[in-house]
């Protein structure tokens, strides 16, 4: 008999501590993999709300020149 076991769901960091922003630079890579691609929901373990959120603020970094569009 196979035993199966639930996987523990990840909780959103994000709803818990304090939300991101584009100038944190640190907080930002977190969320993008070594080519510069936005990592999705699934990965990162984020809710849906904020990932949106994660989304948003990745793209502003981009253009201000905080973190390169392509490594």
């Amino acid at each position: 008999m196979k035993d199966f076991y639930r996987k523990k769901r990840k909780r959103c960091r994000l709803c818990d501590g304090k939300g991101i922003n584009y100038k944190d630079k640190e907080a930002i890579k977190r969320f993008i993999n070594e080519k510069g691609k936005i990592l999705p929901r699934r990965v990162t373990g984020t809710c849906a709300k904020h990932q949106r959120k994660v989304a948003i603020e990745i793209k502003r970094a981009r253009l201000m020149g905080i973190i390169p569009f392509v490594k």
